[in-house]
């Protein structure tokens, strides 16, 4: 967390307003206007799919975040750029951001010279702040209803709380009551089996029985889980028994794991140290498929307008105007680069 900037808004789309009649009108530069197809983007085709020439692009400037190509200990920013389309009942997304490196090896364990196996952290975190060996992620909160009582002024700000016993700080909002759905989008694993993890927010505190705060996943976890050195060896291997950094995966889906077998390995060589899940029921809610290519991200995301969970935001209301704030990683696990200042979604008639 850090304290509030504003975030630079580059560009301003020129589309219909929800409820216009009249494509002269102009959008404001914070707001993000879906438009209508009767055929949905194939989510596999990227940018290139024709849907997205119908949209204009909302970008902003997501700042302050840790690498990013900024050098040790300091901070850059990166542009984002968003796009909206919807059809009868869904709505697509086509998130792109600049990230100058794939960053793909989250907490692997690497088998050293003398045939031991270690597993590689960022020496410099203190608890929950890898900068090293971690994943490239985004996230988007969204005020569910109008429970966030400051959102039009702070945006995300709102929910950011510095300090509180870690490195970084901790998400709630300020008031029983106030729940925002979150999207949280993490490459090595929840994208694997093509989900952005479903969360919400909700006003819970900072302690020893709750270090999480007020993050919280949707019912349908969990999204994965670590495994740890038995016997001084990983416990498991992916089938294919290649090694991470040749050929293999820093993750292992669920149901592909078997028993490690350490002769399959030489020195220099790294595996994973987690197995992801397939997410279900309410926590499936957000679907994405994603590519990284030549120093740029592209996403493609997909969500009923309605799903009748109560964590979720429902856009059931095609006049109305929906806040929402976007994230970047770049290979950290909290130090994100964040337009802080409050952005909409609306929906062209």
């Amino acid at each position: 967390m850090r304290t509030r900037h504003s975030a630079v808004l580059v560009t301003a789309a020129i589309a219909l307003l929800a409820g216009c009649q009249s494509t002269d009108q102009k959008v404001a530069a914070d707001t993000l206007v879906a438009v209508k197809v009767s055929t949905a983007p194939n989510p596999l085709a990227g940018a290139a799919d024709p849907a997205w020439a119908k949209a204009r692009a909302l970008t902003a400037v997501a700042a302050d975040g840790a690498n990013f190509g900024a050098k040790p200990g300091e901070r850059a920013d990166t542009k984002v750029s968003m796009k909206a389309v919807y059809t009868a009942d869904t709505l697509y997304m086509l998130i792109q951001y600049a990230d100058p490196t794939q960053s793909i090896r989250r907490g692997p364990y690497q088998k050293q010279a003398d045939g031991t196996w270690k597993k590689l952290k960022d020496p410099a975190d203190k608890g929950g702040d890898d900068n090293m060996y971690y994943e490239d992620k985004w996230g988007m909160i969204w005020p569910i209803g109008n429970s966030v009582k400051n959102w039009d002024r702070e945006g995300c700000a709102a929910l950011c709380h510095t300090g509180e016993g870690k490195p970084y700080g901790n998400k709630y909002t300020a008031r029983e009551g106030e729940i925002v759905d979150m999207w949280h989008m993490k490459s090595m694993r929840t994208g694997p089996w093509g989900y952005v993890d479903d969360q919400y927010t909700d006003h819970t505190r900072y302690s020893a029985q709750t270090p999480n705060a007020g993050r919280k996943g949707d019912p349908g976890g969990p999204e994965y889980a670590a495994f740890n050195l038995v016997n001084g060896k990983p416990q498991f291997m992916a089938r294919d028994a290649k090694a991470a950094n040749a050929g293999g995966t820093y993750y292992i889906k669920r149901g592909d794991e078997v028993p490690f077998d350490d002769s399959k390995f030489k020195a220099g060589d790294e595996v994973a140290s987690y197995i992801v899940n397939p997410l279900q029921g309410d926590r499936a809610d957000v679907k994405v498929a994603y590519s990284w290519k030549d120093g740029m991200w592209t996403h493609v995301v997909s969500r009923k307008l309605v799903t009748g969970s109560r964590f979720d935001v429902q856009f059931s209301d095609l006049g109305a105007r929906y806040g929402f704030g976007f994230a970047a990683f770049d290979n950290a696990q909290v130090r994100h680069a964040t337009t802080d200042d409050p952005l909409y979604l609306v929906f062209a008639k």
